[in-house]
């Protein structure tokens, strides 16, 4: 083997059994006026090993499929399209992509193009050349709206807490994966899936870089307060019993206060000082109680209403169509 062999397999350690060096995953949901250009910015660079492109469709309701199909047919580049049946959430449809990627390494993307394409070789070449299996991005100066940079910090706080990650990464979409990163995370088929959660199960072997993020091309993003909230909760309650230890940690020190108002009340009457605490403190005391308690029940309900429906069956994301990428000599067409 010589020097070149040699420095090619340190660079790309998994390369073998891989058609391509890289793939690069995009959920699509109204992306139709953007993923064309995106494609087209892709289809320019050269990664060393290869590239290609898998959409996933994820129930867009505007022209997004016929956008995506056109594509497929005139790609200079392999390009997968799938389409789910229906929207399933933008981390349902990474799991349907990263199960159709094919190479050594894989990258995630949006396909708004706040992402610059340019910026994928940096990240592709920072994790296979300095051996990381993950490597996300940061970004300087977050280009979203306020309310949204918020609900991403509150976010990221959050998962400090919850998951297993080194403190302080930031995590984003626009991310790196090896191939042994990508089959552990694809092989889970729970209906909420939290991709940064399944990573941080599989590989602690993760860094970050800081890129570019640009203002948003078309549109405005897809991701409202609600589709925030359900994020968090599953990174919250699929990924960690804390909710249920702190559920705990409410219940036994309102049994504490209780303990020692009860005390306080004996000892009130016992000493003659007159009538114990009347009506207004008692129903304080108890709402205060009631709260906690539902609050409690309501952690419990939302970890057991998710185990029933992973129980029965509810689908991660229901493929509806698959269009493989066309063979070399029908692109030279």
């Amino acid at each position: 083997m010589g020097f070149e062999d040699l420095k090619l397999s340190q660079a790309l350690p998994e390369a073998a059994g891989h058609p391509v060096g890289l793939s690069i995953v995009v959920p699509v949901y109204r992306g139709a006026a953007t993923v064309g250009r995106l494609v087209e910015a892709l289809s320019a660079l050269r990664p060393e090993g290869g590239l290609e492109v898998v959409l996933v469709n994820d129930g867009s309701p505007d022209n997004s499929g016929e956008v995506c199909r056109a594509l497929a047919a005139t790609a200079t580049i392999p390009l997968t399209y799938v389409e789910h049946a229906r929207n399933f959430g933008e981390h349902n449809a990474v799991m349907t992509g990263l199960r159709h990627a094919r190479g050594a390494y894989v990258i995630t993307m949006d396909d708004d193009l706040q992402n610059p394409p340019e910026e994928v070789l940096k990240l592709y070449d920072h994790a296979r050349l300095g051996g990381w299996d993950v490597v996300y991005t940061r970004y300087a100066e977050k280009k979203h709206e306020g309310w949204r940079n918020l609900g991403s910090r509150f976010a990221n706080g959050v998962a400090d807490m919850l998951l297993d990650k080194p403190k302080g990464l930031y995590l984003s979409s626009f991310r790196c994966m090896s191939a042994l990163v990508v089959a552990e995370v694809a092989r889970y088929r729970g209906p909420y899936p939290y991709v940064d959660g399944l990573i941080m199960q599989v590989t602690q072997r993760i860094d970050s870089i800081e890129v570019m993020h640009l203002v948003r091309a078309e549109g405005r993003s897809n991701y409202t307060l609600k589709r925030l909230v359900l994020l968090w909760l599953n990174l919250a309650t699929n990924f960690s019993i804390l909710p249920l230890r702190l559920a705990i940690l409410a219940g036994v020190a309102m049994g504490i206060l209780g303990l020692l108002g009860a005390i306080a009340v004996v000892v009130e009457a016992l000493t003659g000082s007159g009538t114990p605490s009347g009506w207004a403190s008692s129903m304080t005391t108890t709402l205060l109680l009631a709260g906690v308690q539902f609050l409690i029940l309501g952690v419990m309900g939302e970890y057991v209403g998710r185990a029933f429906l992973s129980a029965n069956g509810k689908p991660q994301g229901v493929v509806r169509e698959v269009l493989p990428p066309r063979l070399p000599e029908d692109r030279a067409q």
